[in-house]
């Protein structure tokens, strides 16, 4: 399945916005579905979403909000909830998302499944909204790292996994996070012993995670601001949109300075460290009944989107936690090292004790998609 933020040919694409109800059908399909037809896939249908793509919850008024299919009562997590919650529910092998802040690692995490964001730049955005973005990526979500690892040879070619190094060196990143989801990642990490382990430190995360936020505003309200005068976008969005309109030109010289001293910190650690390792998100998802505020909620992405920044690739692995509530394991590599770092994760993934949902749930995900 597929987000709807990218073309299929003959479907529109509405971003999950009343605002854009009428628009056309696309021409053609987006070149990463172009991609994945050419290499055997189907497409099933389209997936909702946070609207136009800017929410880190899942939760649309308008089009209705996709089900966590293992946790009911918590978000499915935005702005690719759709997507995420397909997977979960074993509607589809793999569905495609997009990540400019956190937006497909997020809802992977949310829903119990693998969620990655590649390298900024690998996956061909053409045929995908917003047009003109220098955070946004495609990636895939899936049960099981085959099946991801599948979906990247086709939607990135040339991609493929090499040999990993004779020594795995794992830096742990120290973060703040919520204790249940800090003792989840840590007992998988002492789990993974198969690896060289030692605490590493970003002390521009925090400055990354604003000056991407600020970056984030300025390229939404751009692409987007538009809609806002059809009084049509939802009360949420369009107050993020308007608040984002004041975004001016020092604000963001301010953040691409951020962003070039963040990506040589980050590129240090790699001089000593195979990958990164952290929480994906700082605590579990809310309850659907406490998430009606975006705004309140945009602290989800704290540890993803300073990635998007950067533009280093970076998976999501389904954990859960002493309370059986979800967790992520977020693996990060250096920049065009894609592969590595889904072999890492394979490596990972044979070890830890991850979630794995049912191959073929019973949940109704409340998506938009053609019977069978």
């Amino acid at each position: 399945m597929v987000k709807d933020t990218i073309d299929v040919a003959g479907t529109p694409t509405r971003g999950g916005s009343r605002a854009l109800a009428s628009a056309p059908p696309a021409d053609q399909d987006a070149e990463a579905v172009s991609l994945l037809r050419r290499a055997g896939w189907r497409i099933t249908g389209k997936t909702k979403l946070h609207e136009l793509a800017f929410g880190t919850t899942g939760l649309n008024a308008h089009d209705g909000t996709p089900g966590n299919p293992f946790w009911p009562d918590r978000v499915p997590g935005g702005s690719s909830s759709g997507s995420a919650a397909a997977v979960a529910a074993g509607l589809a092998d793999m569905a495609l998302g997009t990540d400019t802040g956190g937006s497909v690692r997020v809802p992977a995490a949310c829903c119990g499944v693998i969620g990655l964001k590649p390298s900024f730049g690998l996956v061909s955005r053409h045929g995908v909204m917003p047009a003109a973005t220098s955070l946004d990526c495609v990636g895939p979500m899936a049960r099981d790292l085959p099946t991801l690892i599948n979906a990247m040879k086709a939607i990135a070619p040339g991609f493929n996994l090499p040999p990993l190094p004779a020594t795995l060196r794992v830096g742990v990143l120290q973060v703040q996070a919520a204790d249940e989801v800090q003792a989840a990642v840590t007992a998988a990490l002492q789990a993974w012993s198969a690896t060289e382990q030692q605490a590493v430190h970003s002390p521009l995360l925090p400055r990354a995670y604003d000056a991407g936020l600020t970056v984030i505003n300025a390229e939404a309200w751009s692409a987007s601001g538009h809609l806002v005068g059809t009084g049509l976008v939802g009360a949420d969005v369009a107050q993020r949109l308007l608040a984002a309109r004041g975004t001016d030109a020092a604000a963001l010289a301010a953040a691409e300075e951020v962003r070039r001293r963040f990506i040589a910190e980050i590129d240090v650690l790699f001089e000593t460290c195979t990958v990164l390792a952290l929480p994906t998100m700082p605590d579990v998802p809310p309850r659907v009944a406490d998430a009606a505020d975006t705004r309140a909620a945009i602290g989800m992405t704290s540890l993803v989107r300073p990635f998007n920044l950067s533009g280093h690739p970076a998976i999501t692995l389904p954990l859960r936690t002493a309370g059986g509530l979800p967790a992520g394991l977020q693996l990060v590599a250096p920049r065009g090292a894609d592969g590595l770092l889904c072999a890492v994760a394979a490596h990972a993934a044979a070890r830890l004790p991850l979630f794995k949902p049912a191959p073929h749930g019973v949940i109704d995900a409340d998506l938009d998609f053609p019977r069978r």
